[in-house]
């Protein structure tokens, strides 16, 4: 037996006749509820809820059975009833009066004329038959609720769906809660302008166009009759009916602007990478599967020298590895040489040697043309990590430390749910162990981490997030769960339900809140997401804000642009990463603008024809393009076939600043080593605006995989110009603003932008540069 307030317990009452629809619909060919005709003697504000048959074992549904009694009449009972207080009559086997606020289950709809008996007078009257019950209540019936509603939402009409199909694709169960304000809201909170409720505890979501495309029609208001779970003053459609309400105004300002840019194909392939980084010297390094490689003549590493993409015999330096980076993490550190380190990987035979543990390390050289003489350096035995990691997550800390978070023991193995410092301190495990990524293995792969302007870390996984002490890693605060898709809250962001995640630009004088944005994901039904949520973590009261996007996308990358603004790409509309897992690829490139107001914030760009599933990244060139390359959804080892193919194509994007036509402007800097706080002369040449109009931003070197770019973060610093010519740009203030590192400095000439140039800012504060001390590595000092 199940208490309820007398609220509650009318409201639930109002859903009893649809809860088996389903049934009713093949017994008379409607799934509308039967209700008995009012009869003169019900007492005032009495109202007839219907007939009702319940099972042998739960006859007895109501707590309050009066005697029997061969003269009992709808209105004695009622009064009865209403003498103890209690909302709800039924009447069965036309001699018992049964009151009550509570119901049990197994209860069903009958049809009119099983309620039909006799009384002593032989007068027909609505008393229940044998199991069968006549409900009365003490409420009015329900009606459309078209006043105090949610927003700019307003009433259409009762809406025929074709069954068995929906008008609408997305859908939230809300058997006890059900309400036009709940269902409504929750719709508009994720985006979608048209919604409705039907059986009462149903609430739809989708769009307008779902209607007429899925064969919504019109239909009578009263075929609309079922109460709402949640509100039994209302009504909430009907079987196979929709109480439609639709969105005043827009919801998602979408659209795409006139020049929407467009991609290339740049250079063929020879590996789809797993990692790609664009080194200081201008050239992008590409780390690929190595011993478990489809390609059995991989070495691993590869770099493209940019200038030479049409020499195709020349493009691409082959380099080495010595272990299997196969879903490794890396990041650029500060360091002089503008080291790209790699840690982690993957090893299906787990060893004390295995690549899981590999630290490698690659100082970019060369230049333009001409080919560097470095190759990666690694030494398996004496340079390693504490823990295995497949699938960990690294970033440059404050102190210029580098943290290395999560991840596996290797082929799906058991978790690593820790997280380790490098360099590494001597002596002992220094790990510290983290029960929250314990806890939400598998799904918390590829954490995302970012440094905050306060010096705490965040780190988000799966659907949670929290701020982390920098020194300690204990937590400082647990933040709201990250949103999911509109009927799914427990839907993840990282891997493998995999989003991306970036920092929201920072601007001189830094006293804005930080603003962290997530972008797609899936949930463990392979539901991909269609929306970004945006969170300022350091705020008083954080919450996240849910922005719909165009489609839906797991596997999705992200990629800052100099003048602020993030391209989406990449991805499939269904599945999850890893496996095969995915499909529906999303061929379409978003542009998020940040200074636009939510809902306005996302414009639909140009389109490829090439699947970039999992394993594809997107990289910002210094010359302002996208680069956008790999897809490698086989399986591992061994593959397995695949509608997709493993893809040796590289595209570049040209952004809609670039497509204009417009001459790029020319940036020189005679210092590229700055300290925080310090001010540094650039020399510009501008050809269509003036300095007066000119904006300068700095873009984090990273390294990208897994929709993750490591050590992302874009910066608008202070400057001032005297002249046309020469202006001097203040450094960000201190390491917890910009981290140490290396950043692209561009200068941008209205919408246009320069070619970006290198430099570091806050030198090199855990000395990296002299590490690690081991035969084999050269060391470019501090």
């Amino acid at each position: 037996m199940m208490r309820f307030s007398p609220f509650q317990l009318a409201a639930l009452l109002a859903i009893v006749p649809f809860l088996h629809a389903s049934t009713l619909e093949s017994h008379f060919g409607d799934a509308h509820r039967l209700r008995l005709q009012q009869h003169d003697v019900l007492p005032l504000g009495w109202t007839t809820l219907g007939c009702y048959t319940v099972d042998n074992m739960r006859s007895r549904v109501f707590q309050t059975e009066l005697a029997d009694n061969q003269n009992v009449t709808i209105e004695s009972c009622i009064t009865s009833c209403a003498a103890r207080n209690l909302e709800l009559a039924r009447l069965e086997h036309g001699v018992q009066c049964l009151c009550g606020d509570n119901i049990v289950d197994g209860v069903l709809t009958a049809p009119d004329s099983d309620c039909r008996m006799h009384r002593g007078d032989n007068n027909i009257e609505a008393r229940g038959g044998l199991n069968r019950v006549a409900v009365y209540a003490s409420r009015a019936p329900p009606t459309v609720q078209t006043t105090d509603l949610p927003g700019q939402w307003q009433y259409s009409r009762c809406l025929a769906e074709p069954a068995p199909h929906n008008v609408f694709p997305y859908h939230i169960n809300l058997p006890g809660n059900n309400s036009a304000q709940n269902c409504l809201s929750q719709c508009s909170a994720f985006g979608y302008p048209a919604a409705g409720m039907e059986y009462g505890h149903e609430c739809w979501c989708g769009d307008v166009a779902d209607i007429t495309n899925n064969g919504g029609t019109t239909a009578p208001e009263s075929d609309c009759t079922m109460a709402c779970s949640g509100d039994s003053l209302h009504l909430c459609g009907d079987g196979w009916r929709l109480q439609l309400y639709l969105w005043s105004g827009t919801l998602n300002n979408w659209g795409a602007p006139a020049n929407i840019g467009r991609y290339e194909y740049l250079v063929p392939g020879l590996v789809p990478p797993l990692l790609a980084t664009v080194g200081i010297n201008g050239k992008v390094s590409f780390l690929e599967k190595f011993s478990s490689s489809e390609f059995q003549n991989s070495t691993g590493a590869y770099e493209l020298d940019l200038s030479l993409v049409n020499d195709f015999s020349h493009a691409w330096r082959e380099m080495h590895v010595k272990s299997d980076v196969f879903c490794s993490a890396a990041v650029v550190l500060p360091d002089k040489a503008g080291r790209i380190l790699n840690v982690g990987g993957y090893s299906q035979h787990l060893t004390s040697h295995d690549s899981t543990f590999g630290l490698r390390l690659y100082a970019p050289d060369g230049s333009a043309g001409v080919n560097g003489t470095n190759d990666w350096e690694e030494d398996p035995v004496n340079f390693k990590l504490q823990s295995r990691r497949w699938y960990p997550t690294a970033l440059v800390l404050s102190n210029g430390s580098v943290l290395v978070m999560g991840g596996e023991n290797g082929a799906n193995g058991a978790p690593s749910p820790s997280l380790e410092i490098l360099p590494r301190i001597p002596g002992g495990n220094t790990q510290v162990f983290l029960d929250w990524l314990n806890r939400t293995d598998p799904n918390n792969l590829y954490p995302f981490l970012h440094v905050l302007p306060s010096g705490l870390v965040f780190a988000g996984y799966y659907n949670e997030a929290r701020l982390l002490d920098p020194v300690t890693f204990a937590t400082v605060k647990i933040l709201p769960n990250i949103p999911g898709s509109v009927g799914n809250p427990l839907a993840g962001r990282s891997y493998p339900l995999e989003g991306a995640s970036v920092l929201l630009p920072q601007r001189a004088p830094y006293t804005d809140e930080t603003t962290v944005l997530i972008c797609g994901g899936s949930d463990s039904g392979g539901d991909a997401l269609d929306n970004c949520v945006s969170i300022q973590p350091e705020a008083t009261n954080p919450t996240w804000v849910i922005e719909r996007m165009p489609s839906k996308r797991v596997m999705p990358c992200m990629v800052a642009l100099p003048d602020g603004t993030f391209m989406i790409m990449n991805g499939a509309q269904q599945g999850v990463a890893g496996f095969q897992a995915a499909d529906d690829p999303n061929l379409s490139a978003l542009l998020y603008d940040p200074s636009q107001p939510v809902g306005s914030r996302i414009t639909i760009l140009n389109s490829t024809t090439i699947a970039r599933m999992y394993h594809s990244e997107a990289t910002l060139l210094p010359d302002g393009r996208v680069l956008v390359s790999g897809s490698d959804p086989n399986g591992y080892d061994p593959p397995k076939p695949s509608k997709f193919p493993e893809e040796l194509r590289i595209e570049v994007y040209i952004p809609p600043y670039l497509n204009e036509g417009l001459a790029q402007p020319v940036v020189t800097i005679p210092s590229t080593d700055w300290a925080y706080g310090g001010q540094y002369q650039i020399n510009v040449q501008l050809f269509q605006g003036q300095t007066s109009g000119m904006r300068v931003s700095l873009v984090a070197a990273t390294s990208s995989t897994h929709g993750n770019a490591m050590g992302g973060r874009t910066i608008f610093p202070a400057f001032s110009c005297s002249g046309n010519n020469v202006c001097t740009v203040t450094a960000p203030p201190n390491a917890r603003v910009s981290p140490p590192g290396w950043h692209q400095l561009f200068v941008l000439d209205g919408i246009t932008p320069s070619h970006g140039v290198f430099v570091r800012i806050g030198g090199d504060p855990a000395s990296l540069g002299n590490w690690p001390a081991l035969p084999g590595f050269n060391l470019p000092g501090v």
